[in-house]
This record gives C-alpha cells, sequence and structure tokens, in this order.
C-alpha cells in the first residue's frame, strides 16, 4: 500500500509540471474567466508543491550546500522574467513594481521564512543551531545588497525622487552581481564548510540524510521537471496577476500589495523547502535557503531591471520610504543578533515573525 501510495505521488510530481507548461501555453496573453482563474490557481498550487519536491531530489543528489542553490537561483531567474515582463506591460504603473517586488522578498526570507525555520526547529528539537561564520557572510551581503539598491536611492540627488541616475544605477547593477558571484564562491568553493548544517555540539554534518542519493538520470528528470515547474508557477501567476490587481484595486488596498503577492507566490516553493529541513534539525539548510533566496532577488533582479530599462519609456523606481527603511534596518539589527551566537530559541524566531507581521500589517495599511 506505502508503495503504490508513493508511485502515485511520484506521477503526480511528473504530471503537474507538463500539466502547468500545457496550461499557460492556452492561457498566455488572454483574459480569463472566473472558472479558468479557479482552475489556473489549483495548478499552480501544484506546481509549487512538484517544484519543491523536485528541487529536494536535485539537492539530495548534489549535497548541501550547492542544493540551496539550486533552487534559489532558479526561483529568482523566473522572478526576474516575471518582473520585467510585469513592467513592460503595466507602463508608468509600473514604476516601483521592482522595488516592491525585491523588498518583499528580502522581508519574507529574512523574518518570514527565517523565523518560522528558527521556530520549528528550537520547538521539535530544543534549540536550533546553525554556523555563524556562513550565516553571518550571508546577513552582510545581504544587508550590503539592500541598502546599496533600495536605500541610497532615496538619499541621491543626481535625479529627482527615488530614482538613480544610469550611471549610479549602472554601478548599482555591477556592484550587484560582483558581490552576488563572490558569496557564492566563498559558499561552494573557497569555505564550503560554513554553509553545512552543524550538530549541536558545532560538528559539521557532511553525511547526506538516511535515503540513498537518487541516480544521475532521475536527477536530471527532477532538474528538467524543476524548471517547467518554476515557469509554470511564474507563467501562471502572470496569467492570474490582472485578477490580483483588480481585486487589490477594488478592495481599496496600496499598490504595493502586488508586489507582496507576487514575492509571497514565488517564494512558496523555498518556504515549504527551508520549513522541510527545519523539521529535520537542517536550520543551516534552512538558512541558506532564506537568505540565499533575498541575496539572488536583490543580486540577479537590479541588473536585470537595469538593463530593461534601456528600452522601458516609465521611470524606475528604487528607493524605499521612511517606514520601509526603518524596517530594513531592525531586520538587518534583529539578525545580526540573532547569527552571532549559533543557536537560536523559539523567542528568536517569534521575534522575526513579529517584524514580518509588522510589514504585512503595514503593507496593507501604510
Amino acid at each position: 500500500m506505502i508503495t503504490r501510495f508513493r508511485s502515485l505521488a511520484t506521477r503526480w510530481t511528473l504530471l503537474v509540471p507538463v500539466l502547468a507548461v500545457v496550461l499557460l501555453v492556452f492561457t498566455w496573453g488572454r483574459g480569463l474567466p472566473g472558472a479558468v482563474v479557479a482552475l489556473v490557481t489549483l495548478v499552480l498550487a501544484g506546481s509549487v508543491l512538484a517544484a519543491v519536491h523536485h528541487a529536494e531530489v536535485v539537492a539530495h543528489r548534489v549535497g548541501e550546500p550547492f542544493g540551496s542553490l539550486v533552487l534559489a537561483i532558479a526561483v529568482t531567474i523566473i522572478e526576474v522574467a516575471l518582473i520585467v515582463t510585469l513592467m513592460v506591460d503595466g507602463g508608468d504603473k509600473s514604476a516601483t513594481l521592482a522595488r516592491d517586488t525585491v523588498f518583499a522578498a528580502v522581508m519574507i526570507t529574512c523574518n518570514g521564512i527565517v523565523g518560522i525555520c528558527l521556530l520549528v526547529g528550537s520547538l521539535r528539537h530544543g534549540t536550533a543551531v546553525f554556523n555563524p561564520e556562513g550565516t553571518g557572510a550571508a546577513l552582510a551581503t545581504v544587508a550590503t545588497l539592500a541598502t546599496l539598491s533600495l536605500v541610497l536611492p532615496t538619499f541621491t540627488t543626481s535625479k529627482p525622487g527615488p530614482e538613480f541616475s544610469s550611471v549610479q544605477l549602472t554601478f548599482a547593477a555591477f556592484s550587484s552581481l560582483i558581490l552576488y558571484g563572490l558569496f557564492v564562491t566563498t559558499q561552494t568553493v573557497r569555505h564550503r564548510d560554513y554553509f553545512l548544517p552543524v550538530t549541536k555540539e558545532g560538528d559539521i554534518i557532511t553525511g547526506a540524510d538516511h535515503a540513498a542519493p537518487p541516480t544521475a538520470r532521475r536527477t536530471w528528470i527532477s532538474l528538467g521537471l524543476l524548471g517547467l515547474a518554476l515557469v509554470g508557477v511564474v507563467g501562471l501567476a502572470k496569467g492570474v496577476s490582472p485578477t490580483i490587481e483588480s481585486g487589490v484595486e477594488s478592495a481599496g488596498l496600496p499598490p504595493a500589495v502586488v508586489g507582496v503577492i507576487i514575492a509571497l507566490l514565488v517564494l512558496l516553493p523555498e518556504t515549504i523547502a527551508a520549513l522541510r529541513a527545519a523539521r529535520r534539525d537542517r536550520v543551516q539548510t534552512s538558512l541558506n535557503l532564506a537568505l540565499g533566496s533575498a541575496m539572488a532577488s536583490i543580486g540577479l533582479t537590479i541588473p536585470a531591471v537595469a538593463l530593461a530599462s534601456i528600452w522601458l519609456s516609465g521611470p524606475l523606481v528604487l528607493g524605499l520610504g521612511s517606514t520601509h527603511m526603518l524596517l530594513l534596518a531592525l531586520t538587518v539589527v534583529v539578525a545580526s543578533l540573532t547569527v552571532v551566537p549559533g543557536r537560536a530559541t523559539p523567542l528568536q524566531g517569534g521575534v522575526h515573525l513579529v517584524i514580518f507581521a509588522a510589514y504585512l500589517e503595514l503593507a496593507l495599511n501604510p
């Protein structure tokens, strides 16, 4: 019975990504009636779960920290494509979409995902343990990228408004790429041990989980299906985005809520994967996913929108307002205090979740 159930589950994760892409082909660029929106939403949710499954198969094969990079980079590339596509279609109304989505990704990952994983890991295993060297390096990179790309535009004077001039935007784009590339090299080559899970005694866990690693053939199949699932997730999310935008507008909510919803949809696979890792007492893997996603979101999105701004006619507003800058500063300070000891209790997880809740509340009621 168990074997049959696993067989059905495997087939389900194989079929849903293909179904998502087929549905995407038939719905792309068309107005969707209510029944089709409901179907798209259902397939979208299935694609998220399928993406998590295939990402974990690939991660199991390549090991940490490479496994965390697979999902983080894949999701972020698709997120960038979604943002640029919506900016091309939205005109002046989408001037703040990149800023809102990137900042939402930072708050979701650094407070939402980190908070829930620390809370689950500490409640389930007594104390959530991780490597402060690797996590601290990731946090420092995220803080630097966020400040250079989202805070400085508010204070520059070369161009009116919270916007970069062309030279400043070019500098921010190249700086983001260089920092992200340097971090990936550090994580995967120079100091790989800093990003591996640790025991409560501080010993590095280098072995794989209990199950045997998947075969190379299965890994390549999962990698391909992961790509299909992520394309389906973001493509279908774009298909229902007019419904989301009209719903946000009719509810009288700020336009920034659209960016929050996009970030929540795109980051859902990583959230589920990070939560599963925390339940297995692999909190370092959860933090790799969370902070790596925040880093990739800034490090790849800013260069992409900088390049896209060459042919985009509307303005590109990147600078945060005072409220969001305060939340970002609070996040960096609290996250630093969380990282330093290398272990966390439910209190630290709760603090991060409260900051995340404050961000959501202020997004709805600025």
